[in-house]
């Protein structure tokens, strides 16, 4: 294995704080989801795309299948963004958050639908602990008001599309370099999201200077120090430290809402919280052990 140009730990550490901003960023703008999502992407690939180009060849070396897969997950992260961005209008960052990390059960249950790959039992017991913790919230929104509960299915409805993305770039990253997969993933997220922006005729421009800097700041802070190191730390460390690690982006959103925003989390978001950290830590810890021979 190579070594690392940077400390691995300290950089998903670092990445880990950057996402966790996101939440914040997009409450705090005035324009609608889908103008966020489509900015953030289309800045993402902007940003980057340079770093692809400048490597000659590399977008060559990426087979039809590898383009068409890579594409879909693109697919899946635009319907991510535009998912979850739209809960936040309807529901706390706190319930929004934590129901969005969700998204590792629902990454071994595809492994296991799609690819048969084998989980445990302790695995089980962990997903049925984050679930039970996803209800705990769900039936305190459901008592605030219906309006709350769709933010929380929305929520959950994200975490499905990231889970998509994660599954096809977990098999992907195997044998395409990051710059390639990013390339194709992140520009087609951005042209998708462009193409529904001119479907329902949402205007471009016209918002605030505020909104252009948040814009920015979720496509340089959260997308490029935050979902891009992920996937290069991946190359260096096991995918369950970077599992449990994103454990850490609810909270660091929750804090962020309740210091900026004035929404601290209730007893009961508390609570659901707590199942669903607990039985994510065990469920990735277990679902990332290499399988013992037989």
């Amino acid at each position: 294995m190579p070594k690392p140009p940077l400390n691995p730990y300290l950089a998903v550490m670092a990445a880990v704080v950057a996402v966790s901003f996101s939440a914040l960023f997009v409450r705090l703008a005035t324009a609608p989801p889908l103008i966020i999502a489509t900015y953030r992407l289309l800045f993402t690939f902007l940003a980057l795309a340079p770093f692809t180009l400048m490597k000659r060849g590399i977008l060559a070396t990426l087979d039809r299948r590898q383009v068409a897969f890579s594409a879909l997950s693109g697919l899946f992260l635009a319907l991510h963004f535009v998912t979850w961005f739209t809960s936040l209008g309807y529901t706390s960052v706190a319930s929004s958050t934590v129901l969005v990390t969700l998204q590792p059960v629902f990454v071994v249950l595809g492994s296991l639908l799609f690819f048969k790959e084998r989980i445990s039992r302790l695995a089980v017991m962990g997903g049925l602990l984050a679930l039970t913790g996803s209800i705990i919230i769900g039936a305190a929104d459901f008592q605030v008001g219906m309006r709350a509960l769709i933010g929380d299915l929305l929520a959950l409805l994200a975490a499905v599309m990231i889970s998509g993305y994660l599954l096809i770039g977990r098999r992907l990253r195997r044998g395409i370099p990051l710059e390639g997969y990013t390339f194709v993933t992140y520009g087609t997220s951005s042209l998708a999201l462009v193409a529904a922006t001119l479907i329902t005729r949402t205007p471009f421009g016209g918002y605030p200077p505020r909104d252009w800097l948040l814009f920015l700041a979720l496509a340089l802070v959260c997308t490029v120090m935050g979902h891009t190191v992920f996937n290069w730390a991946l190359k260096y460390v096991q995918a369950s430290v970077v599992s449990v690690s994103i454990l850490g982006e609810p909270l660091g959103a929750i804090l962020w809402a309740a210091v900026f925003l004035g929404e601290p989390p209730t007893l009961r978001q508390m609570a659901g919280g707590a199942f669903i950290f607990g039985g994510l830590y065990l469920f990735t810890r277990v679902a990332a052990r290499p399988p013992q021979p037989a």
